[in-house]
């Protein structure tokens, strides 16, 4: 018996099952998960197999805007002393053209790869949250279309991808321009890590019985990683915009010097994102590398296992390489040979994925199609982009080509061999999964060699203009300097890059026809489980998987799989569902319903998006309604999530069953719920290194800390208690259960938010002013988090008292119960430490 779940695995021995299924069946299925009527069907489709496309779509849109301002700016250098741009829009051109290529293109291209393919790899029937994946689709599409629209309204940011301060500060960015980068980007950034929670409770907790993480496809490893990676990093970027905007909206001086702020914080927060962001970016490209390669050569991937520790190494190295960016900054010669260091030994782990790549290439026929000719482009590309980024990597080095040409050079080889040469290569492997045509090779190879040699020509020659002089982020330079060829040379192959673009652009137009169910299918022979006969269902059964390869192990488990021989053929619920299995050795565990089509995710995001746009035009009270609607649409999407299935035990096939109802650790809830304190956290502790960062620069200028610590431990530690307390109330069979429950979590949220109170009181009450210094801004940004998660606290109290009047809120559904407790203790832990910290710097309590 497995100590994960009590399941024998022998069981699943008796599959494929010989009986034969009753009919109808199939056809039952595709009529629950089959699009709703109409055309507002399209706004209320919450099922991964419609959104993902959609979801591919919208990132190539941004990606041909992006690269649209990229030839403006091309032309504008590729004579000195052009007058295409002024300097103004110059400006505005590139801050958007790199924040639309990271932000809008990167890694939600990569997110919208991952909605498409992960349920069709997994064998799963649908993603945990489906109503999560559309809620991040629509407020990636609306926060991204709204912060494109700024361009045309003179509003667009200008102080670059980066946005350092002081630049971007009140003083010399007194616009709207700065605070439409940084709110729009901390709204785009809740879609993202909405996707990574969906992505990283999907490969844990759906994968098909038998697939055990040694079996995991590459890819799916490398979205797990990247999941994980985006809740670490990400939130180090939503606290940097909000703490910019707060010193621009309200004056709290985080990063002024003249009142004890640092602009060095901002770099310490945005590089901690945003170099983990390249690995994050590269990471899940490397996996379709690894699916597909093994396919064009028809062999398996060699070190597999080597490839996966490669995967997890650059995952953890990265977060100690973001210093690598700040060499210039005057920092001590002890960390810059620390960063220095790193920076090199990141370098291993991807060039074991590489040598991995080349000995498979080397294994068996390698097949010239279109995706393995961008695979082998992306090999070169990549290389030569990681060969110059070592060279970076060594301080001298750095000193000498930080803020030239050289760098632009350096980036452009490593995120376009990193990242888009292995996206077009999936495009054309998997694009026949979801289309009745596949692309053209004959295009295909086309568009390779156009942007293959469209991308040598317009940034080889960068990187010697860069070791020639020419500075990064200008808008123009003088004649006679000897840039002037060069510069028309990279502007040409831009164009010849664009062509092989827009040729692409052209074969989509003449091939993709969508169609879930008469899909092309397996053009290249791949040996994974997205080539499995499919429908708008998804499997017609959940197969067990016994090999890394299983379609090439077992030629007739796509026909077993089609005539319902595995698991979960028949329907117990009478509502979608889908097999959720153990995190390590992917045991069946429960069978989960999944929500039916809904609106209320698109009103969610519309919201949201609302509450974005009128906070960036400083319209605050209609912002504070929008946000209310967006609170509100969210909970009644919840509203029908935590019910009961009348059939407490599903069949699942050969005789074998599953509950359908299941909370605690196991539970995909927990996981998602998890994750979130996960990002929680992370804002909450890069917070507190920002209060002990800024102590560190001028602790003689810190008053003396507030005290009334003892009461403030003390309401956490009755607020963790009751937390504790509700979920083992609500278990109980008792009439008053669920009141008591319910009575316990509004005192601990209360108590909660009466903490916080009286610790802005107390500093209040010493003469801590926000802002008349940094030390006021960040206590007061500390206590106004800790209020801010203490108001979604109180949002969940009140939704447990509205499911307690309707009946909804008793021990046969403690899930919401549990998950709202783990919430509350979190921020009983949070509001401990943040009255702890504070008082310890600069003094004792």
């Amino acid at each position: 018996m497995s100590r994960e779940t009590g399941f024998d695995p022998r069981l699943l021995e008796r599959f494929p099952d010989p009986a034969p299924r009753p009919e109808g069946e199939a056809e039952e299925l595709e009529r629950m998960w089959a699009r709703p009527p109409g055309w507002t069907g399209w706004f209320r489709v919450v099922n991964n197999n419609y959104i993902g496309p959609y979801y591919i779509g919208a990132a190539l849109l941004f990606f041909i805007l992006a690269g649209i301002l990229a030839l403006v700016m091309r032309v504008q250098l590729a004579a000195p002393m052009a007058e295409i741009l002024p300097p103004e829009t110059y400006n505005q051109f590139f801050t958007m053209h790199g924040t639309m290529m990271m932000f809008l293109f990167a890694v939600p291209a990569v997110e919208a790869i991952a909605v498409l393919l992960l349920p069709q790899i997994l064998g799963a029937r649908d993603l945990p949250f489906p109503r999560l994946s559309a809620y991040a689709f629509w407020a990636y599409l609306a926060g991204g279309l709204f912060f494109f629209s700024s361009l045309f309204f003179g509003l667009a940011p200008d102080g670059g991808w980066f946005m350092y301060p002081p630049l971007t500060s009140k003083a010399f960015s007194p616009g709207l321009n700065a605070d439409f980068w940084l709110l729009g980007i901390g709204f785009i950034e809740i879609s993202a890590i909405a996707g990574a929670i969906e992505i990283l409770v999907g490969v844990m907790k759906t994968r098909p019985p038998g697939m055990t993480l040694g079996r995991m496809p590459i890819i799916a490893w490398a979205l797990l990683v990247f999941a994980v990676m985006i809740l670490i990093a990400f939130p180090a970027i939503i606290l940097g915009t909000l703490l910019l905007e707060l010193e621009r909206a309200v004056n709290w001086p985080f990063f002024d010097p003249t009142r004890g702020g640092d602009p060095m914080l901002w770099q310490h927060l945005f590089w901690f994102f945003g170099h983990p962001e390249v690995y994050i970016i590269f990471l899940p490209a490397a996996g379709m590398m690894s699916m597909i390669i093994p396919t064009v050569v028809r062999a398996p991937l060699v070190g597999y296992r080597l490839v996966v520790l490669a995967i997890l190494a650059t995952g953890f190295i990265s977060f100690g390489v973001w210093a690598h960016h700040m060499f210039t900054t005057g920092m001590p010669p002890l960390s810059v040979s620390f960063f220095s260091a790193a920076s090199m030994a990141v370098s291993v782990p991807a060039g074991v994925q590489v040598f991995a790549w080349i000995a498979t290439a080397g294994s068996g026929k390698f097949r010239f199609n279109t995706p393995g000719l961008f695979t082998l482009g992306s090999l070169i590309i990549f290389t030569m982009g990681g060969l110059t980024g070592v060279m970076v990597g060594l301080a001298p080095f750095d000193w000498q080509a930080h803020d030239t040409y050289f760098i632009v050079a350096h980036l452009h080889y490593v995120l376009i061999g990193g990242m888009v040469f292995p996206l077009f290569a999936g495009l054309y492997y998997w694009i026949p999964l979801v289309s009745r045509r596949a692309l053209s090779e004959r295009l295909g190879k086309w568009v390779f060699w156009l942007i293959f040699a469209g991308m040598h020509v317009a940034f080889l020659p960068m990187h010697l203009t860069g070791l020639m002089g020419m500075p990064r982020r200008v808008y123009t330079y003088l004649p006679g300097r000897g840039w002037e060829l060069l510069n028309l040379i990279s502007t040409v192959g831009a164009f010849i890059l664009a062509a092989g673009v827009a040729l692409f652009l052209w074969d989509l137009a003449r091939n993709f026809r969508l169609s879930i169910s008469n899909s092309r299918g397996d053009v290249y022979g791949g040996g994974t489980l997205e080539w499995l006969p499919s429908g708008r269902f998804g499997l017609r059964s959940i197969p067990v998987v016994k090999s890394r390869y299983p379609l090439w192990d077992d030629p007739d488990l796509g026909r077993d799989v089609a005539a319902g021989r595995y698991l979960m053929a028949a329907n117990s619920t009478g509502r979608r569902e889908t097999l959720v299995t153990s995190p390590l050795n992917a045991e069946p565990h429960y069978v989960q319903t999944l929500p039916g089509p809904t609106a209320w995710p698109l009103g969610a995001a519309l919201f949201t998006a609302g509450f974005f746009a009128l906070l960036t035009v400083q319209a605050y009270g209609l912002s504070l309604v929008s946000a209310a609607l967006a609170v509100l649409a969210v909970l009644r999407w919840l509203w029908d999530i935590d019910i009961r299935p009348k059939v407490e035990t599903a069949q699942i096939g050969a005789g074998l069953t599953a509950p359908t109802y299941v909370t605690g650790p196991g539970s995909h809830g927990w996981w998602a719920m998890f994750s979130v304190l996960v990002v929680a956290g992370m804002i909450g502790s890069l917070a507190l290194f920002s209060y002990v960062f800024l102590w560190s620069r001028n602790p003689g200028l810190w008053i003396a800390p507030a005290g009334g610590l003892a009461p403030l431990l003390l309401l956490c530690g009755a607020a963790g208690a009751l937390a504790l307390a509700a979920p083992r109330l609500i278990r109980r069979t008792d009439a008053w259960a669920g009141a008591a429950a319910t009575a316990a979590i509004a005192t601990s949220i209360l108590a909660l938010l009466t903490a916080a109170g009286l610790d802005m009181g107390a500093w209040r009450s010493v003469g801590l002013d926000p802002v008349a210094s940094s030390q006021g801004a960040t206590v007061f940004a500390l206590i106004s988090f800790q209020l801010a998660l203490g108001g979604f606290g109180l949002v969940m109290a009140c939704f447990c008292v509205a499911r307690l009047v309707a009946k909804r809120f008793d021990h046969r559904t403690p899930s919401t119960a549990d998950l709202v407790c783990i919430f509350l203790g979190y921020l009983a832990v949070q509001g401990a430490g943040f009255a702890l910290v504070p008082r310890l710097f600069p003094g004792a309590f």
